[in-house]
Order: C-alpha cells, then structure tokens, then sequence
C-alpha cells in the first residue's frame, strides 16, 4: 500500500491548499484506491497560511475580526487562535496579511492608497486577546506602505513635516516626515512568516521589485516610492538592507522594528504543522502551487517539499497550475501542469478542482 502525503500550498485565487489536497488524493485513489493518504496542506505565509494552520493543528479556532481592508472599507476576516504549548502559555494568534491587507481583497490594484491597516488591526484583536505568541504571513500583499499603516494601528504615529498624521498607503508614505513610536504596543514573540529575502531599497528592494505588481508601474514612481522607504529606514533606525525586510512592501522591515523574526515561511509552517513526522516513512510526496516558475526554487513550498521528500527516502511529485520554461522541475520525480491537462489556463482556471483530480491519477500513474 502506497503511503501518501499531500502537501500542496494554495493555488492563488482559485482553490485553497487544503480543497487542493482533497482533489489530488480523489483523483490518485482513482488509479490506487488502496492507497494511504495525509493531508496536510501547506503555505509559505502568504494566501492560505491561516487555513493551513486550521486544517493542521487540532483545537484551532478562528477567531473573527472586522478590519478595514486594502480598498478602505471594512472586511470581515479572521485571526487563528492555536491551543496553549510549553512556549506560548496563554496561545498563539495566527494572522496572515493575505485575509487582511491582501492583493486578492481588491477587485482593481490601488498602488498608492491600499495599506496595511486591516493587518495591524487582527494583530490587535490577537494581542488584546492575550495571546503569548504570534505567527504573522505577509504574503500576498495589496500595497506598498512600508508597514506604516500596520504600526499605526499599533499605536505608532507618522507625522508630515507640518505634524499632521499623512494619508494611508504609498502616498502617505511619500509624506512622512517624522515618526512618533511612544504609543507603540510592546511585542510578545513574534514570528514572521516570509518566502521573500528582498531588502527594502534598490534594485531588489520591495518598490523595484514588488511594486509593478501591485500597481506601481512608471519607473518614475517606484524610484519615488523607492526613496520614501529608504527615508522611513532612516526615521525607524531599520536596516535597509535586512534580509526580508522589502517583504510585504517594506511590512518586514516594521515588524522588524517591532521586534519581530524574520523566518522562512515554508520551514516555519512545516515544523508548526508537524509535516516532517508526516513525510517520515511516505512513499510519495506530491506538492503543488498556480504557478511553479524561476522563483518558486527560492524558499517556496514546491522547493521545500521537494528537498523534504528526497531526504526522507520518498518521491517527490509536483501538480502546478502552470509550470514556465524557467522553472526547475529537474528536484521532483514527476510533474504535471493543469494548464497543459485543461488545453488552456482559462479552463484550468474555470475548475480546477476537476483538473487536481485528472493531476492526481496522472501522477498515479506516472509510478
């Protein structure tokens, strides 16, 4: 009997890690009905890091919470309450800025006016809860506010040269001027889930970078908002150049400031969840992302499975919603792209829980 573990992350905007899982094992029992499967669906710390941790961690409840989402209005979300351990007495809140402040809450990309306000708000409700410890994804981000609206909900001020409070998002970034931390909420621990290692500025930092893809387009304004973040380093007394720190839009170099640890997501939420004692004995691993590109080799969860898989003695297999001429795919013993099974992304898109199943048994197969 074939012993199973799927561990896909989600596959962005289209069907979360765990309803992903689900897909993969309907469609390999179609070829194996005999076979063992565990689910445990992964993340990186961007969409689907909470679900993750709900889907994984017996005695998780979502706690909810209104905040005011990347378009300005009020969204209805939730933080993750995780039981009491040894290290965290009181619990430990899960909040990803996906659900909060995340790019998939906007219909339209608001590249100068979307902020991390609703992020730092479901930090507060965790921490006004009284948890002992925080977990906090900053993937899959709407904006490029440097953190400013997430500490501002912590307490901190950000002044304009005439002392005013500036505006949300980028654009209130450009203006900062001063930097009042006394109101500041002290830290519990805090551990920060991150698949980026992008300083703040230049060339790789989060406005060069990370910035088009949320909007910023003219290279004139992803130099203006280059030198705003680089201004606010200064003003926070923050290492412009600390690894992670451009993640989120320059959120990583404030919970740095916070006090917070930058640590890879994937790890991070691997050891959380318990997947190496889950990988240990498996026969195959099959993991899975919407697109497995250039990138996905560095610290993402297809790249993590599939070095977990080898050291372990298993196969590693890979269902991507697409897979780009760039991408290595030289790690896993199979692969298998939705879009090439569906004819086209779009009818991959349109369900890919049936195009998961027909990944599965292909997969199946390929043993």
């Amino acid at each position: 009997m074939t012993r199973v573990v799927l561990a896909p992350d989600s596959f962005k905007g289209s069907i979360t890690a765990a309803a992903a899982a689900q897909a993969l094992a309907e469609g390999w029992a179609e070829v194996e009905p005999d076979a063992e499967f565990v689910h445990r669906p992964m993340a990186d710390g961007g969409e689907g890091t909470v679900a993750a941790f709900a889907a994984a961690v017996p005695g998780a409840r979502r706690m909810p919470v209104r905040v005011t989402g990347p378009a300005g209005d009020a969204h209805d979300t939730s933080w993750l309450l995780l039981p009491p351990d040894d290290g965290a007495p009181h619990g430990t809140g899960v909040v990803d800025i996906a659900s909060t402040s995340g790019i998939e809450l906007l219909a339209a990309p608001r590249p100068w006016d979307a902020d991390t306000t609703g992020f730092g708000q479901a930090i507060v409700a965790a921490l006004d809860h009284g948890v002992s410890r925080l977990v906090l994804g900053i993937g899959s981000s709407a904006s490029t506010d440097g953190g400013i609206g997430m500490l501002t909900a912590l307490g901190a001020r950000f002044l304009d040269g005439a002392g005013r409070p500036v505006a949300p998002g980028a654009r209130g970034l450009d203006d900062v001027a001063a930097v009042d931390l006394d109101g500041l909420r002290a830290a519990p621990e805090v551990r920060v889930l991150t698949d980026v290692t992008n300083p703040l500025t230049g060339a790789r930092g989060a406005a060069a970078v990370f910035g088009p893809q949320k909007g910023l387009a003219d290279p004139g304004d992803i130099s203006r908002v280059d030198a705003a973040l680089a201004r606010l380093a200064s003003l926070l007394d923050v290492d412009a150049e600390h690894p992670g720190a451009g993640a989120a839009g320059g959120t990583g170099a404030a919970l740095v400031r916070w006090g917070a640890v930058l640590a890879p997501g994937a790890a991070e939420v691997a050891e959380l969840i318990g997947l190496a004692d889950a990988v240990r004995g498996a026969d195959v691993v099959v993991t899975g992302e919407g697109s497995y590109d250039g990138q996905s080799g560095d610290g993402k969860v297809p790249s993590f499975l599939a070095g977990m898989a080898a050291a372990a003695g298993a196969r590693p297999l890979l269902a991507a919603g697409r897979i780009t001429p760039d991408a290595d795919v030289g790690i896993f013993a199979a692969t298998v792209s939705l879009t090439v099974l569906a004819g086209s992304g779009e009818s991959a898109l349109e369900d890919p829980a049936r195009w998961l199943r027909v990944a599965g048994a292909a997969l199946a197969r390929s043993r």
